[in-house]
């Protein structure tokens, strides 16, 4: 097998392409279902020279990743579930430090511990901005093992670009499947290159302060720098898959685990004659509304196929439509969807038997 391609699973994917990205610093914990990711760092991330450290918890290996980013260096963390929740301190600690960074969300299902099994119901909490105050992130959503290999890689470049966290937003299926991987090409970091790293201090340097953006320049100047960016990020990074929705009189609207089964079932409902088409977000923040825009007039609605029982996603598809077509709901919480299952409730849905779903 050619070097650059591997068999992996989703989560050591992630792990190898942060590694080719430039990634020398990782600090995590460990939870199910992103285990591997840890310990694919552990086992490798000191013959790249770079550092592993399994902090006591998640929320010291957030505030190690502060140093690291100061500091100039490619630097990543992941968890899942609670484990995430924990880390929303050290995003908005990121965010008003104005530092990259990348962190990967391996959702789980359920409230609480919630359970180790695939589960797309942290949607909301990665979309919003995560921490408290005003922040966004640059959100990415892989459905298939190369493609966490190709959007981890992205994402160093990303944050870099915007000096912000991207997050890299998986589900327990995909970081547990195994697929033949196109691995990305090495990059080699520069941790030097940019202006305002801490360095230390030699005489006659200036020395660099890296803290809360407006207690450094004011809160006027960091609001301004900080709306410009969300605007550049929304304008020029949204990322999306369309499959068969040139004729469409439904499209299917998923990510993730969900978004696989949307094609294999308009691949066959195609077969039966059912006019099914796919949009699939793969940039869930910014989300892909200039995706809408080119949708055909021939569209009588979108259907958001997500395992929660909420419609989280939902609501972006309505702003995104400009709630110009109805929006219908096929929503499984902890299963994950079938195709015979959604072709079904696709013919219910042309047929008028079915209502809108509500937002909540």
């Amino acid at each position: 097998m050619h070097s650059d391609y591997m068999l992996m699973k989703g989560n050591e994917a992630i792990a190898e392409a942060a590694l080719r990205a430039g990634c020398r610093f990782y600090a995590g914990y460990p939870i199910t279902p992103q285990n591997e990711i840890l310990e694919y760092m552990a086992s490798n991330m000191e013959k790249w020279g770079g550092t592993f450290i399994q902090g006591e918890n998640e929320i010291a290996s957030m505030s190690m990743l502060w140093g690291a980013a100061a500091a100039g260096a490619r630097c990543m963390s992941s968890s899942s579930g609670p484990g995430y929740d924990l880390k929303q301190e050290g995003i908005s600690y990121l965010s008003s430090y104005n530092l990259p960074a990348v962190i990967v969300d391996v959702m789980r299902y359920g409230l609480g511990d919630g359970e180790i099994t695939e589960g797309q119901d942290s949607y909301w909490q990665a979309v919003r901005g995560g921490g408290h105050g005003d922040s966004r992130q640059i959100v990415l959503a892989p459905a298939s093992v190369s493609e966490c290999a190709a959007l981890t890689y992205e994402a160093f470049h990303l944050a870099e670009k915007y000096r912000n966290v991207v997050i890299i937003l998986s589900d327990g299926a995909i970081s547990q499947m195994i697929e033949k991987c196109t691995l990305p090409p090495t990059y080699e970091h520069d941790k030097d290159k940019f202006d305002w790293t801490l360095t230390g201090k030699p005489r006659g340097v200036k020395k660099n302060k890296v803290t809360n953006l407006d207690r450094t320049i004011g809160r006027e100047a960091a609001d301004t720098i900080m709306k410009e960016k969300f605007v550049a990020m929304f304008e020029n990074e949204q990322r999306w898959e369309e499959v068969m929705t040139d004729d469409a009189e439904l499209v299917l609207v998923a990510y993730g685990i969900s978004s696989r089964v949307c094609k294999s079932a308009v691949r066959q409902a195609r077969k039966e004659g059912l006019k099914l088409g796919l949009l699939r977000p793969i940039s869930v923040w910014p989300y892909p509304r200039k995706a809408f825009e080119k949708m055909p007039d021939c569209v009588k609605g979108y259907v958001t196929v997500e395992m929660s029982l909420s419609t989280q996603m939902g609501e972006d598809i309505l702003l995104a439509c400009k709630h110009s077509k109805p929006l219908y709901g096929h929503l499984t919480g902890v299963r994950v969807p079938t195709a015979e299952g959604l072709i079904e409730d696709c013919k219910q849905i042309l047929a008028g038997k079915v209502k809108p779903v509500e937002v909540l």
